[in-house]
C-alpha cells in the first residue's frame, strides 16, 4: 500500500502555512538546543496563549473550569499543559506526548585538565551516539552553572558570531591505519571524547599554565570557580542554526530533531487546539527518553501522575477511583520520530513496512527491537480509529516499522504510560541520519505532524 506524496496535494495556501510552521520551527531547533532551553521556550510561548501556572492556582485553592489552561514544571527540564474539558476527568483525557531529549555529551564533574599545552574538558555522552561523528565538529556548550549559594548562571558560549566554539580532535589519515582496523564502535571511544577548551598558557605560570589562564578566564568572563563544576549541567551539542536543506527547500537541517521535531508540532497544536473541548487535553514534554526516561524528569518518574491528581482535586475533588479511571479511559499519541528510508543504505530497511520523506505523520503500531521486545504494539480498535481521524482530518500519513525485523530497533515513551490501560500508539516524523549531530526532516512531514495533532486533540 503505498502511500502518495504529500507535496503533490498542496495548494498555494496550504504551502504558505506550511512554510510559516517550518519557519518558527527552525528558530525553536536553532534556540533550544536543550531540555532546560525548550521548557523556556514552551512556557513563553504557553504564557502569551494564557497558560497559567499550576502551582499558583494550588496554592490560592482555586478552582478549575471548563476552558482553563493549565501548565506545571518539573525541575525546568519537563512540563505538562492542560485545557480542561467540559466532560467529567473520569471520561479520559486526549494526550500528546513527545521528549525534548536528546543525545549529545554531557560536561563531567571533574572535568578540566591539561595534557601537553592543551586545556580539555572530559565528558561522558548521553544517549545512542555513533562516537566517531561527533569528531571535528564546531561545538557548542549549552546549560547551567550552580554556586552554592544557589546562584544560578545560565551558559551559551558558541552560538554568537562572535563566541568562539569548541571541537574534538581526530587523528589523521596519515597516521590511522591501526585506528582504521577498528569497529566503528571503537574508532573513537567514549573516553576521547574530550573537548579541546583552550591552548595559550598563563604568563609566568609555571604548571599547569594553559588551565590556569582557562580557570582565569572563567573568573573573570562568568564569575565561575573550578569547583562550580560540581554543581553544574552543561551539555556539549553542536554549534549554528538550523537551516533549511536541498535547492528547494524542502528540507530541514538541525541538530535535536529527535525528538523536538514532535514536540514542537505537538506544542503549536495544543496551543491551536479548539477553545472549547469536551475531554481534557494534555500534552506532554519530557526529558531523559534517550536513556530510559529514567530519573526524576522522565516519563518514569511520578511527575504526570502527582500533576493529573492535583488538576483533579482543583476540577471535582480528588478520588482515587476516578482517578485510576481517568488514565485508563485516556488516548494518547506518544509521539516520537521515526527512522526514514534511506536508498544509500536500503538493506537496513524492509521497504513495504518503512517511513519515506514527504509522505506523512507515521504511525508505528509497535516499535521495539528483535521480536517486539520493549513495545507497547497498540491495539487494532485504536489503529482503526486513528485512521478515521486522519481521514477525516486529510491528514497525510503512513505506518512503519522501525528497520528490519533482526536489524536493531529502539523504543519510546508509549509503553510507560500503557501501563494505566490507555490507548496508546507511537506517531512521529520520519527523520534522516538520526541520532548524528545533524539530522534530516521534511517539511511535508512536519506540517502534517502538526495537521495530525490537532486532528487528535479535536476528535480522539
Amino acid at each position: 500500500m503505498d502511500r502518495e506524496n504529500a507535496w503533490k496535494s498542496y495548494n498555494k495556501t496550504e504551502l504558505k502555512a506550511l512554510n510559516k510552521l517550518n519557519s518558527g520551527y527552525i528558530e525553536f531547533l536553532s534556540k533550544c538546543k536543550t531540555e532546560r532551553e525548550c521548557v523556556k521556550e514552551i512556557l513563553k510561548q504557553a504564557k502569551a496563549a494564557g497558560y497559567q501556572d499550576l502551582n499558583t492556582l494550588i496554592k490560592k485553592g482555586q478552582k478549575l473550569k471548563a476552558g482553563d489552561k493549565v501548565y506545571q514544571v518539573n525541575m525546568e527540564k519537563s512540563v505538562v499543559m492542560y485545557q480542561i474539558g467540559t466532560a467529567p476527568l473520569e471520561n479520559g483525557l486526549t494526550i500528546l506526548g513527545a521528549h525534548i531529549d536528546s543525545p549529545r555529551m554531557d560536561v563531567k564533574q571533574n572535568p578540566l585538565y591539561e595534557d601537553t599545552d592543551f586545556a580539555y574538558l572530559d565528558t561522558h555522552y548521553y544517549g545512542g551516539i555513533k562516537k566517531y561523528q561527533w569528531v571535528t565538529l564546531p561545538l557548542a556548550i549549552h546549560g547551567v552553572v550552580v554556586k552554592k549559594d544557589g546562584t544560578k548562571k545560565d551558559i551559551v558560549i558558541g552560538e554568537d558570531k562572535n563566541d568562539p566554539v569548541f571541537c574534538i580532535s581526530d587523528l589523521l589519515i596519515h597516521l590511522a591505519a591501526k585506528q582504521q582496523e577498528k569497529t566503528g564502535a571503537k574508532v573513537i571511544e567514549g573516553e576521547a571524547l574530550d573537548v579541546i577548551f583552550a591552548s595559550m598558557p598563563l604568563k609566568d605560570e609555571e604548571k599547569d599554565a594553559v588551565k590556569a589562564n582557562v580557570i582565569k578566564l572563567l573568573k573573570d568572563n562568568y564569575d565561575i570557580d573550578e569547583e562550580d563544576f560540581l554543581s553544574a549541567e552543561l551539555e556539549v551539542v553542536p554549534a549554528g542554526s538550523a537551516r533549511e536543506l536541498g535547492l528547494d527547500r524542502s528540507m530541514v537541517i538541525s541538530y535535536g530533531q529527535d525528538d523536538r521535531s514532535c514536540a514542537y508540532t505537538s506544542l503549536v497544536a495544543m496551543l491551536e487546539a479548539p477553545a472549547k473541548t469536551e475531554k481534557t487535553l494534555c500534552t506532554l514534554l519530557v526529558d531523559k527518553e534517550e536513556i530510559g526516561s529514567v530519573g526524576a524528569t522522565g516519563m518514569q518518574s511520578k511527575f504526570f501522575e502527582n500533576s493529573l491528581a492535583e488538576i483533579m482535586e482543583l476540577k471535582e475533588g480528588y478520588n482515587e477511583l476516578k482517578f485510576r479511571r481517568t488514565l485508563s479511559n485516556s488516548r494518547m499519541l506518544s509521539s516520537d520520530v521515526s527512522a526514514a528510508y534511506d536508498p544509500l543504505y536500503a538493506d537496513a530497511f524492509e521497504k513495504k513496512n518503512a517511513a519515506y520523506f514527504g509522505r506523512g505523520i507515521v504511525f508505528n503500531k509497535y516499535t521495539g527491537s528483535r521480536g517486539k521486545s520493549g513495545s507497547n504494539d497498540a491495539n487494532a480498535e485504536f489503529m482503526g480509529a486513528i485512521r478515521k481521524i486522519m481521514d477525516d482530518n486529510n491528514v497525510s500519513y503512513q505506518t512503519a516499522e522501525l528497520g528490519k525485523v533482526d536489524a536493531g530497533g529502539g523504543g519510546t515513551i508509549a509503553y510507560i504510560l500503557s501501563l494505566y490501560g490507555m490507548e496508546v500508539i507511537d506517531s512521529g516524523v520520519a527523520v534522516l541520519s538520526m541520532h548524528s549531530p545533524w539530522e534530516i526532516t521534511s517539511k511535508a512531514d512536519i506540517y502534517e505532524a502538526k495537521k495530525c495533532y490537532l486532528a487528535f486533540l479535536k476528535d480522539a
